[in-house]
């Protein structure tokens, strides 16, 4: 018996035949497959302060010594690695969604960066960022006399 499953073209989880035979006989050469198409998305928030910005980055299951963080002008790149844990001996991989490798992101800010004052903690996961504005790129009010 065949089970039937009603076309549904708006769906966004339809799968083709291949990526379907390939998902469910070789589930490692899937998450290949998955990995090579995107990367993590790395997401970030940015604020901005008079004289900084503020940016918190996540990073989940990153280790805080497979972080690297280069700041060029106004530019910011972070460099993670997510490495994969041992599996235990013997057990056989039933599922596994969670994605490991390198990734990176660089940030364009609107001001330059003084490098000497910049900050970085790392936390549960979260990689909170301070980044000074150098002084000739930030805005400076002048009093009228």
């Amino acid at each position: 018996m065949t089970n039937l499953t009603r076309y549904d073209p708006f769906s966004l989880t339809r799968m083709d035949p291949f990526e379907s035979m390939v998902r469910d006989f070789m589930p490692s050469a899937y998450r290949s497959m998955l990995r090579s198409v995107s990367e993590p998305a790395m997401p970030i928030e940015v604020q901005e302060l008079d004289k900084a910005f503020l940016l918190t980055v996540e990073l989940p299951g990153v280790k805080k010594e497979d972080i690297d963080i280069g700041i060029t002008g106004n530019q910011v790149t972070i460099n993670a690695e997510a490495k994969q844990e041992k599996m235990v001996s013997g057990a056989k991989e039933w599922c596994s969604e969670r994605w490991y490798g390198s990734f990176s992101r660089t940030i364009h800010l609107p001001h330059e960066i003084e490098e000497q004052g910049a900050d970085a903690t790392y936390s549960d996961g979260l990689l909170h960022l301070t980044l000074p504005k150098k002084a000739s790129s930030v805005a400076r009010r002048l009093e009228i006399h």
